[in-house]
């Protein structure tokens, strides 16, 4: 029995420490972001970007394949217009890439958004990376049109296999690009009119290969999943981002809302479709090439997040195997290059972030069986107290999402009082909501790191805009009832039995624990299981 005890001990003391010292990196970012005191969206000017040479690109579709096609006429071999007379500023061209794939609902919103952009009309040009197999393809085809007899240049690009699904997209996208930027959007954005305004004479700093703007949120007071992804979501684009940035770190490209220097995609290797993250991916690896990414914390991007459970749980399938399989493939890169030894922790933490949640599994697992040999263990000479220590990781936290969630910019439009009142009865449910998900992204974890391939499933948006809007369609949900979510269940019952143990023993060490953990797993199966019947 003593063995038993002094495992379940170890494995629990052990992932309580990792969980510590990740939080405390954590606070490490929260006080690179503190020292800023000058925002991110310093003033720029087009007149600090000099012309460069524009490859005007021919239209055939080398590396593409034979079974690539492009609609309408924007491909062509008249030259690109004159970026500048003498005298007036100079506007880069730039390609806006909008790669999607089954967006019926959504993706008209898009496209309109691009089309109002605040740039001069002949110096950029929208590609609309289609994949679809519905709808959509057709809802595309027209808004191409409209757009074209306005006088922009506008194309649907279509691809007979969607091989590499957005990583492929894009990759086999870049040989008809004539921009000397990307900018890279997905569907369910809605990006401001000054968007290239605000973005690209950052460009002006020869080392900054990519310009990365924060999500905002479309839908976040929607329901209490919105409003809890809002808040998770608040502290990568403000703390984390903008504490990397300030520390010297490295950074994170997140997929969409962002724009790239067309030459650092080249010089970080392309776009490579082997991991479900290849924003990070590439992130990464254009980062070792020489580039910076530059973070904008003043300039929001519009998103909509998902409604539904399952389709929340998809989403953080693909960001936590995808982060896994980043991490597998890059960290050796990492180690091995000549970042300062802090910049490597730091970016060694980052790419394991999603490692995470297996050890929170494994802690509030453990912490059962432990809650019934505490009297094993005190008969060896152990305190309960030496768990205080620990507590520096849950304040590192709290410190953290305070800052990003009433601080911050990302709460602009919010009383200070509201705020406050706000997070004080959101962070509790947060904690508990994340708890709750880590089978669920543990599995996806290790699938990750086993190499375990699994396709690119997307995250369907339904225009879904205020608590108004209503779900009217089915279109694009699955439901089926799966074994995680089944454990997740199972979960909630185990930790409620651990709140009534540690009554029943008088022994209070863990009841808030496991209280949150009984209501985190509880409310992940409670809603999963209900909207199963959206789909059904």
């Amino acid at each position: 029995m003593t063995g038993l005890a002094l495992f379940v001990l170890a494995v629990y003391t052990i992932s309580l420490l990792y969980i510590t010292v990740y939080c405390l990196l954590q606070f490490n970012l929260l006080y690179h972001y503190k020292q800023s005191n000058n925002p991110t969206d310093h003033p720029v000017s087009f007149a600090n970007l000099a012309p460069g040479v524009v490859e005007v690109k021919e239209p055939a579709l080398a590396g593409v394949g034979s079974d690539a096609k492009l609609s309408g006429t924007a491909f062509n071999n008249e030259s690109i217009a004159p970026a500048a007379a003498p005298g007036q500023a100079y506007y880069p061209f730039v390609t806006v890439q909008l790669p999607i794939f089954n967006e019926f609902y959504v993706i008209a919103r898009l496209i309109d958004a691009v089309a109002e952009f605040d740039y001069p009309k002949d110096r950029f040009e929208i590609h609309i990376l289609d994949d679809s197999n519905d709808e959509t393809v057709a809802l595309v085809a027209e808004k191409v049109e409209e757009y074209r007899a306005k006088g922009f240049n506008i194309s649907q690009i279509i691809r007979d296999k969607r091989q590499g699904f957005k990583a492929g997209a894009l990759r086999d996208a870049m040989p008809v690009a004539k921009g000397e930027f990307i900018a890279i959007f997905d569907a369910d954005f809605v990006p401001d009119p000054a968007f290239l305004q605000r973005t690209i004479p950052h460009f002006a700093d020869p080392e900054v290969g990519v310009v990365q703007t924060r999500w905002e949120h479309i839908n976040q007071n929607y329901s209490i999943i919105t409003r809890l992804q809002a808040l998770q979501l608040n502290v990568h684009f403000t703390v984390e981002q903008v504490g990397r940035m300030n520390g010297g770190h490295l950074l994170q490209f997140n997929g969409t809302a962002g724009v790239w220097r067309a030459a650092t995609i080249e010089a970080g290797g392309g776009w490579q479709p082997d991991t479900l993250t290849e924003d990070l991916d590439l992130s990464i690896r254009s980062q070792l090439a020489g580039y910076k990414i530059h973070f904008l914390e003043e300039v929001g991007s519009p998103a909509e997040l998902p409604i539904e459970m399952n389709s929340f749980k998809s989403q953080q399938h693909r960001w936590m195997k995808g982060g896994a399989e980043t991490a597998k493939k890059m960290l050796p890169d990492v180690w091995k290059s000549d970042l300062a030894f802090g910049h490597k922790v730091h970016a060694t933490a980052h790419l394991l972030g999603s490692t995470i949640f297996l050890f929170v599994f494994l802690c509030g697992v453990f912490s059962v069986p432990l809650l019934f040999l505490f009297g094993e263990l005190a008969a060896l000479g152990f305190s309960k107290n030496f768990f205080a220590v620990f507590l520096a990781g849950l304040l590192s936290v709290i410190g953290i999402y305070y800052t990003a969630n009433v601080q911050s910019v990302a709460n602009k439009e919010e009383s200070f009082l509201k705020s406050v009142l706000k997070f004080i009865l959101l962070f509790p449910l947060f904690l508990a909501l994340s708890m709750g998900l880590s089978l669920h992204n543990t599995v996806a974890v290790l699938q990750g790191y086993r190499g375990k391939k699994s396709p690119f499933v997307r995250t369907p948006k339904f225009n879904i805009n205020t608590i108004k809007d209503k779900l009217t369609s089915k279109k694009y949900l699955s439901g089926k009832l799966n074994l995680i979510t089944v454990g997740e269940g199972l979960l909630s019952l185990y930790f409620l039995f651990a709140v009534a143990g540690g009554f029943y023993l008088q022994n209070t060490t863990f009841i808030v624990f496991h209280g949150l953990l009984a209501l985190g797993y509880g409310a992940i199966f409670y809603y999963s299981v209900k909207h199963l019947s959206l789909a059904n």
